[in-house]
């Protein structure tokens, strides 16, 4: 911190810094310590950094609706509501958490500390969790021919592999004058060629990839716009104006469109139809997220402390929706689809993955999605 000038000597004051940000650590956006404002700078002395609870209930509240929005995909064939749900979930949830994803990667630079948490923090949970997918598929699904490939991701896995691609690209986008821009003309790219192939779901990594380059160039008075009360209440008319529009279109759309792991052509519409999407989806998805944020809570709730633990409620809950799907629980009980069975599958989806975010299961897991590893790095990686 700086030091103060001797009362007796006529020194220069050191440059205003009361709008400055803090240098903070880039973590990945399920696991990372917000950054803090001047408001809230704790003094050298302090153990940690205060976090923000803000962006721990935007994380809790995301992983939420994640589990809710997977749970209504066993339900699709027989419920029209549940389908345009599920679009208009679809629309913004990942996008939110690609954005806050970038958000956090700011001060990402390569550096020996961070490479070290890129790899423990995104790297080590992604070899580990893709294996047991698989093993899980292989097994629970009677798939004994479904193979474990690292670079191939299967379910959920993808983001893992796509927040290491796109973190690893963060100096990139940080010295580019447009950034955001070539992004979308990158994603609009991808999307008309279906010869980019499965690897790494790189499909999905150049369509998101708008989402994340965004995140890069927020700062943290662009979030107290998006929090004002007009806000707000702008997003009520918008959420619902969202849900009609996802009623009126569910028979008609493709789903494909929302999961951006297929090029047009693979969707069979015309190649230039790639590029409409991809700059329509880019902007609903904007929307919408503007209006999820501003009703996120600022203050601290009962579910703060879970915007901690996302990560394992983010990686295991894919377990219980893969496996009520192998069981085929949505055509044994076909009342599920109804109204009342939906709201149920909703709550069921909702708590479990609550359960998971708990600091208990965060601790028993920690082996494999928080690693210290500080046996395979140099000194210079683990003494910071």
């Amino acid at each position: 911190m700086f030091h103060a000038p001797n009362a007796f000597q006529r020194a220069p004051l050191p440059p205003a810094t009361r709008e400055s940000e803090p240098r903070r650590r880039a973590d990945a956006v399920l696991t990372a310590t917000p950054p803090a404002t001047a408001g809230n700078q704790p003094s050298a002395a302090a153990p940690a950094k205060r976090r923000d609870a803000y962006f721990d209930n935007v994380k809790y509240l995301a992983i939420v609706l994640v589990a809710m929005a997977h749970s209504w995909g066993l339900l699709l064939d027989d419920s029209r509501a549940a389908r345009a749900l599920y679009m208009v979930a679809y629309t913004f949830h990942m996008p939110a958490f690609i954005i806050v994803s970038g958000y956090f990667s700011r001060s990402f630079d390569m550096s020996a500390r961070k490479v070290k948490r890129l790899v423990t923090g995104v790297a080590v949970p992604y070899v580990v969790f893709e294996t047991a997918y698989s093993l899980f598929k292989r097994y629970a699904d009677d798939s004994p021919d479904h193979p474990i490939s690292l670079i191939d991701p299967w379910y959920l896995t993808w983001f893992l592999a796509a927040l290491f691609i796109w973190r690893i690209s963060t100096p990139l986008w940080q010295s580019l004058r447009h950034p955001l821009p070539v992004a979308l003309v990158i994603a609009a790219l991808a999307s008309f060629s279906p010869s980019i192939g499965d690897d790494l779901d790189l499909q999905r990594v150049l369509q998101f990839l708008p989402f994340f380059v965004l995140g890069l160039q927020l700062k943290p008075e662009h979030f107290q716009l998006v929090r004002r009360r007009e806000v707000r209440l702008l997003a009520l008319p918008l959420f619902a104006g969202a849900a009609l529009v996802a009623y009126w279109v569910a028979p008609r759309m493709q789903l494909g469109w929302f999961y951006r792991n297929s090029s047009a052509p693979e969707l069979g519409a015309p190649w230039w139809s790639g590029a409409v999407m991809t700059l329509a989806m880019f902007g609903c998805a904007l929307l919408l997220t503007i209006g999820f944020l501003a009703w996120v809570p600022r203050r601290h709730m009962w579910f703060t402390v879970l915007g901690a633990g996302t990560i394992c409620g983010y990686l295991l809950h894919g377990f219980l929706i893969k496996g009520a799907g192998f069981a085929g629980l949505h055509n044994r009980y076909a009342w599920l689809s109804e109204p009342g069975g939906l709201v149920l599958v909703s709550l069921v989806a909702a708590s479990a993955v609550t359960l998971l975010c708990t600091p208990p299961v965060r601790r028993v897991l920690r082996f494999a999605t928080e690693p210290d590893m500080n046996y395979a790095f140099r000194r210079d990686a683990t003494g910071l």
